[in-house]
């Protein structure tokens, strides 16, 4: 009876491009982005300290073996709560803003316009937006884990510290450079998916409709990881800097100052510390939020995102 019931009862669908639509989209990207950071924080966490301190771990390995033996699984992963607030935050208004404005850009205000540009336009106004969310969890993560002893041990104890000693300016005392790291990486992300998506399909030699749900996340799985690793390396320098500028940032200083005088110590060649994990951390990561934002507007009945 009640599958009958099931049956006569008809099924909910989101309508494109409405509220729901929207909100759908936002909370996709909670979904994509929260977890997917937190569980790469012990590559985040090496990555942050070796940008910061060159000489302190010689390898990877080597630091979580050191920071295992003397804090266990719990300093491997600390950082996570503000990552996991952050990034949550951040991936709401990434993927959510971004859908809003392709539609608004592509559809509305300029429908004959270049695709590439509609997508590169549109994260960027995303990620700008999205970044003044993810800049106050970023600052305090930065500090937690890029010294050592730990400036604090848990984000409400990072959030009372900042907000006691520089204020809300302290939060946000690195917003430029992280608008610098993320809306590049945002824009490559996001066009470069849109991109290989297409030519994926372009290659298998059958439109988008042609294949299942499972198959076009798939698709977009494979298509994640190439422009994941584009995002990194385009947003190195400046996710260097982030981390730099969060660690070493003298009291009264200016940020161009400030970016002058940690440039002047490293030079362009302590720009790229790190980028060999963060290759494989963004690539990991990219692919893997693209494959859960897809599967999730899937279940919901959705189109996966590019290959239109």
């Amino acid at each position: 009876m009640a599958d009958k019931l099931g049956a006569l009862r008809p099924e909910r669908k989101i309508e494109l491009y409405s509220g729901s639509y929207f909100a759908a989209c936002m909370l996709g990207g909670v979904i994509a982005c929260g977890p997917t950071h937190t569980a790469v924080t012990p590559l985040d966490l090496v990555k942050c300290r070796r940008q910061v301190d060159d000489k302190l771990y010689k390898s990877n390995t080597q630091a979580w073996k050191m920071i295992y033996r003397s804090e266990g699984l719990r300093g491997v992963f600390f950082g996570w709560t503000p990552t996991l607030v952050g990034y949550s935050f951040q991936g709401a208004g990434k993927y959510g803003f971004y859908e809003g404005f392709k539609y608004l850009y592509g559809d509305k205000l300029a429908p004959g316009a270049n695709k590439t540009v509609v997508y590169l336009a549109a994260s960027a106004s995303a990620e700008f937006l999205a970044d003044l969310a993810l800049c106050p969890m970023e600052a305090i993560k930065v500090r937690m884990q890029t010294t050592l002893p730990p400036y604090a041990h848990t984000l409400r104890e990072g959030w009372s510290k900042v907000m006691a000693e520089e204020g809300v300016a302290g939060l946000y005392k690195g917003l430029y450079p992280l608008w610098g790291r993320q809306i590049p990486y945002t824009m490559v992300k996001f066009a470069t998916f849109e991109a290989t998506v297409t030519q994926i399909y372009k290659t298998l030699g059958k439109p988008k409709d042609a294949f299942n749900g499972l198959q076009q996340t798939g698709v977009s799985f494979l298509g994640g990881y190439i422009a994941g690793v584009g995002c990194a390396v385009v947003s190195h320098p400046a996710d260097v800097m982030v981390s730099k500028l969060n660690n070493d940032r003298k009291a009264g200083e200016g940020a161009g100052q400030a970016v002058g005088r940690i440039y002047g110590n490293i030079g362009f060649r302590g720009l790229w510390n790190g980028l060999p994990v963060r290759i494989v951390m963004i690539g990991t990561l990219t692919a893997f939020q693209w494959l859960i934002y897809d599967s999730f507007k899937v279940y919901l009945g959705l189109p996966t995102t590019g290959g239109h």
